[in-house]
């Protein structure tokens, strides 16, 4: 084959080589902006202290499985300390620290035991970029891997991340010096690992509404969840809510630290205008059922787009003229007299999208016929949607799961989504290993997940009630438990709440199994409200392994409920539990399979920072 034709004149051969050219150009300048570096451009950002004094700015790259991370302290005085643990603890943390010894200043990757004293890692992981003051203080950027395969780092997985920072007021002659016991410190909480975020169009005929607080004078006590009633106008058409992001009180970012809009069941024809704390006793009970989430926003959270072809119906005839606004104040300081009016504001579109989008309840039912016993570390709960009620409720093309706000109450450490197929795990939808109550926001999926007729969605809870006396039982108050998958998904379909607990008659078995061994009655007959049963128990390490078994291995209860709280016909009753006989393996690190490079040795870098103006 010619690469030329004879006939081409000389200039049609100058405007080939010219084109060819600027298309060589154009694809060097697109290398090289894929592969800059992504700690030029920090697009996530949260307050780590409630003044505001110390601020994280970040950035990841999915493809280096790497995090960049900048502190700006307003005022630096002889250093900081920044890291990461299990919950939030000083112990056994894994820690990046800046410390001056009276003449120079370090960085180093280091660590800390379990009585709080900071060692230097022997495996330099942490990489200092730069380090500058300016006129709003100073900026210290790093970056390190997700996983390091050193046994003394955190690894840095999806969900939450529970951060600790302190400041150091005096200088150390050596890192050993250093306890962080006996310094200020705090915690902080956010996601850090995200998913790549697409572009997003805003349709022409966007509305936005405003569901604020009014004007709340936030209390002076460290924690306060403050309830308030919005009223949409009456006739409302139907419209779809696209995007929602928060609306913060300037001044006031540190404090705000999570909100949550709750639609009121439409049956209720009116609702009390409340506006106070939300566990008064002035409280309407109406409030009781305002629990149907349309938006939840926490600290470091960006703005929430539904996919282009969806959006979650907003007003029309089924939809409640009534509104919850939950705002939780995070206040250590006890600063007294601000006034707060932060809020969320929604996007929606009377211009309806393809498909209605919903939001479905996956997990375990509030019941005390779960419960975990007390003094346990880690104890697992499954609620299951099985098999039988996904080919009875869904339609033939299935759904498409892009979106989940995972739940628990105060016991909850750790939960997971996960789908089954023919018996094989094929896809995590959700999982949070450090997952706190303090922390629950709806999170994007990294990419949607097909759920079809026929395939079985299991949610597991881990739960640690090491601090408590009796067991917790399933329940709505804060000291009972929960194990909820909010998923959000299209097209909506009449299955709403896809949930199971054990079989009643086989948790009797287990109570008259257990008195006997004990020495008591052998039987309790089912007379006895199920939380009298449990509080009579002895409980030891054989009465919490037997109620571990029970649950894994005894048959279920299943709520395959419709929109209108009834049951899909069938027989929901003493089914089978479902049977899972592959497990999904994890993908291996970098570090794993030696593809990373190696960590510095064991010396701190000395940090020289220069400024600007």
């Amino acid at each position: 084959m010619r690469l030329f034709n004879r006939s081409l004149s000389i200039q049609d051969v100058t405007l080939m080589y010219l084109s060819m050219l600027a298309t060589l150009v154009v694809i060097l300048m697109a290398s090289y902006q894929a592969g800059s570096d992504p700690g030029a451009k920090l697009p996530y950002h949260i307050p780590l202290d409630p003044r505001g004094d110390l601020q994280l700015s970040w950035n990841i790259s999915n493809a280096l499985q790497e995090v960049y991370l900048e502190l700006q302290v307003r005022d630096l005085h002889q250093g900081l300390i920044f890291g990461m643990s299990d919950r939030g603890e000083l112990i056994n943390a894994d820690l990046v620290v800046l410390w001056n010894d009276g003449r120079k200043s370090y960085f180093g990757d280091a660590w800390s035991d379990g009585t709080g004293q900071v060692t230097l890692d022997s495996q330099q992981d942490y990489q200092l970029i730069d380090a500058r003051h300016t006129p709003d203080g100073f900026y210290l950027l790093f970056k390190r891997p997700f996983s390091t395969c050193d046994p003394r780092d955190y690894v840095i997985e999806e969900g939450t991340v529970h951060l600790i920072y302190g400041v150091l007021d005096k200088p150390l002659s050596s890192l050993e010096q250093l306890n962080l016991s006996l310094i200020h410190s705090g915690v902080q909480r956010v996601l850090l690992l995200r998913p790549d975020t697409p572009s997003h169009l805003m349709p022409k005929d966007v509305r936005t509404l405003e569901v604020l607080a009014p004007s709340v004078t936030i209390p002076k006590q460290e924690t306060t969840y403050w309830c308030h009633i919005y009223q949409l106008p009456r006739d409302m058409p139907k419209n779809h809510i696209v995007m929602y992001e928060s609306v913060i009180t300037p001044g006031n970012e540190a404090i705000v630290h999570h909100m949550e809009v709750f639609e009121c069941a439409p049956q209720l024809e009116t609702v009390p205008q409340y506006s106070g704390p939300c566990d008064s006793k002035m409280k309407p009970k109406n409030l009781n059922y305002c629990r149907h989430v349309l938006a939840a926003w926490a600290m470091g959270a960006e703005a929430f787009y539904y996919p282009p072809d969806a959006g979650l119906p907003f007003g029309g005839p089924e939809s409640s003229r009534y509104l919850r606004l939950e705002v939780h104040y995070h206040n250590p300081l006890i600063i007294s007299g601000r006034q707060d009016s932060s809020g969320i504001r929604l996007y929606y579109t009377p211009t309806l999208r393809k498909y209605d989008a919903g939001i479905m309840e996956l997990g375990l039912v509030y019941t005390p016929v779960m419960a975990i016993p007390p003094r346990e570390q880690h104890f697992l709960l499954t609620g299951y949607c099985t098999a039988k009620c996904t080919q009875t409720a869904l339609p033939p093309g299935g759904i498409h799961i892009f979106a989940s706000q995972l739940h628990t109450h105060l016991a909850g450490r750790g939960v997971r989504t996960v789908l089954v197929r023919g018996g094989q795990e094929v896809e995590i939808v959700q999982e949070d290993k450090h997952f706190s109550t303090h922390y629950q926001i709806i999170r994007t999926l990294k990419k949607m997940v097909n759920v079809l007729p026929g395939d079985v969605l299991l949610t597991s809870c881990t739960y640690n009630t090491e601090d408590r006396k009796k067991a917790t039982m399933g329940g709505f108050g804060i000291e009972d438990e929960m194990c909820v998958n909010y998923v959000h998904y299209y097209p909506r379909t009449r299955l709403e709440l896809c949930k199971s607990h054990v079989d009643p008659g086989y948790l009797q078995k287990y109570f008259s199994f257990i008195n006997r061994f004990q020495g008591g009655d052998p039987c309790s007959c089912g007379q006895t409200d199920v939380r009298e049963q449990f509080a009579s128990l002895t409980w030891d390490t054989f009465s919490g392994e037997v109620l571990n078994s029970l649950y894994n291995t005894s048959p279920i209860s299943m709520h395959c409920n419709q929109s209108t709280a009834q049951l899909f016909p069938g027989d929901w009753e003493r089914q089978e539990l479902p049977q899972v006989t592959t497990r999904l393996q994890r993908v291996p690190y970098p570090c794993e399979s030696g593809r990373s490079p190696p960590a510095s040795s064991g010396l701190p870098t000395e940090v020289q920072p220069h400024s600007r103006g």
